[in-house]
Formats: C-alpha cells, sequence, structure tokens
C-alpha cells in the first residue's frame, strides 16, 4: 500500500486516480500551493530513525518524514483529532497547540521542529475539562459551530499562563490569529476574563 505523507490539496483527480492503481491511499492536504513536494513511501518500509515527541505529558514513537507538518503527526499518527486543519497556511489558529507553553500553529511546522518540547494538544489541557478557560468557555456557551474553538481555547490558555489579567486590548491582539467564522469574539473575550477571575479566585 502507498501511502502519501504530504500532498498539495490541488491534486487533480486524474493524478489521484493513477495513483490509487498503485495501491490504497491516505492524501494528507497541506499547503495549497503547486509546488507542495510530494513525500511517498511504502507502508512497512521503516524510516531511518523512529521519531520520539512528548505529547500531553506521554512520549509517542511515530514513523514520519522530519518535513511533515505536525498537524498531520497529531491527527493521523497519534489519534488526536481535537487540533483542527483550517487552511494549511497558519492564518486561521484552528490547529493551534501549544510548544513548550506557547501557542503554535501546527499545520506549518515540521514535526522535526518539535522534537525534545513539550506538545499539548485540546486533549491534554486538563483530563477533565476543569482548566479555566474550559470551565469558562462552557459557562459563556461562546461555541457555534465549535470547528475554530479548540484553536481559541488553546490560544486563550497559553495567553493566561503568561498574561493572567489581560487586558480587552491585550485580549485581542493575543486571539487576533484566531478566526471565528460564525463570530464568537465577543463571547470569547466574555470567556477569558471570566477564566482570569476564576483563577484570581483559585489563589
Amino acid at each position: 500500500m502507498l501511502v502519501i505523507l504530504l500532498a498539495p490539496v490541488e491534486l487533480r483527480y486524474e493524478f489521484v486516480s493513477s495513483l490509487i492503481g498503485l495501491g490504497k491511499l491516505s492524501i494528507v492536504p497541506c499547503l495549497p500551493l503547486p509546488a507542495a513536494t510530494v513525500f511517498y513511501r511504502r507502508v512497512g518500509e521503516p524510516l531511518e530513525t523512529a521519531m520520539k515527541l512528548e505529547v500531553n505529558g506521554q512520549v509517542r514513537e511515530v514513523d514520519a518524514p522530519d518535513e511533515m507538518p505536525l498537524l498531520w503527526v497529531l491527527r493521523d499518527l497519534c489519534g488526536l483529532t481535537g487540533v483542527k486543519y483550517g487552511c494549511g497556511m497558519a492564518q486561521c489558529g484552528a490547529c493551534t497547540v501549544h510548544l513548550d507553553g506557547r501557542a503554535v500553529r501546527s499545520c506549518m511546522l515540521p514535526v522535526a521542529s518539535a522534537t525534545g518540547k513539550k506538545i499539548t494538544t485540546i486533549e491534554g489541557l486538563s483530563p477533565d475539562g476543569s482548566h479555566p478557560i474550559q470551565k469558562a468557555w462552557a459557562e459563556i456557551d461562546v461555541v457555534q459551530c465549535g470547528y475554530c474553538q479548540s484553536g481559541q481555547i488553546m490560544s486563550a490558555a497559553a495567553l493566561l499562563a503568561e498574561m493572567p489579567d489581560p487586558s480587552d486590548e491585550e485580549i485581542d491582539r493575543a486571539m487576533a490569529g484566531n478566526i471565528c467564522r460564525c463570530g464568537t469574539y465577543q463571547r470569547v473575550r466574555e470567556a477569558i476574563r471570566r477564566a482570569s477571575s476564576m483563577r484570581r479566585a483559585q489563589r
């Protein structure tokens, strides 16, 4: 079975059809660029060395090329589907995860760049949804369609870890890279303020 690890979104139907003739395909979209590189190998053909990643407090070995975006390693190889694919260009924030506590866009980050660092996804933010951001999100009823919300929550959590009592201006600046097509921005800001007050009350 041939596995396409990284492929441009614009793969034409004819090209896909020809590849299907080689065996079953697993196609992972990335940047919508015609010049995007296609990495492929046969299933069962090992890489030179397995890569070790620390994800949500657990060390995982992944069989992925250095260039594979962290997003697809997390989703397809680790089964952590809370991180979402939105634009593939690090412009919408749906793929946000934490790297050593810092919010990063995983769709553009080569997995090799994450080795030796602590990766946290929405699944690892708290085991029972008790993180103040998650509790505030539910209390304020932020979510509409929900697709962007894991990225919003991860950006908000990173903000409060760095800045426990942010002003509205600081919230807007920190969340500017997270797009919500449903327009929940006011509720996002309100939830961050609420989470901040929860954290103060816990001290």
